[in-house]
């Protein structure tokens, strides 16, 4: 479902039905995520029907080197271009 609104130079009022329909009925707070492109509104702490990922549970790149791979290689960390493009010292 989609709701327009408009953001007047006192900012952006979200309907009361939208925000008891999506949050929960009777939210008194929620969290605003800033997002390249979009703001996502959750309920506080995650309550009420659906709580969204924040930008950390999303970000692939926090994951890196949870599983590292052995490569025989002892210094792949210093020496990271060189290996990769050939390049460096």
């Amino acid at each position: 479902m989609t709701t327009k609104a408009k953001v007047t130079k006192e900012g952006l009022l979200i309907p009361k039905e939208v925000a008891d329909r999506v949050l929960g009925e009777g939210s008194g707070e929620v969290e605003i995520l800033e997002e390249p492109g979009r703001l996502v509104v959750a309920a506080a702490g995650g309550v009420g029907r659906r709580a969204a990922k924040t930008p950390r549970e999303e970000d692939p790149i926090l994951g890196l080197g949870k599983s590292p791979v052995r490569t025989g290689v002892r210094d792949g960390s210093t020496e990271h271009d060189r290996y990769l493009y050939g390049t460096g010292g």
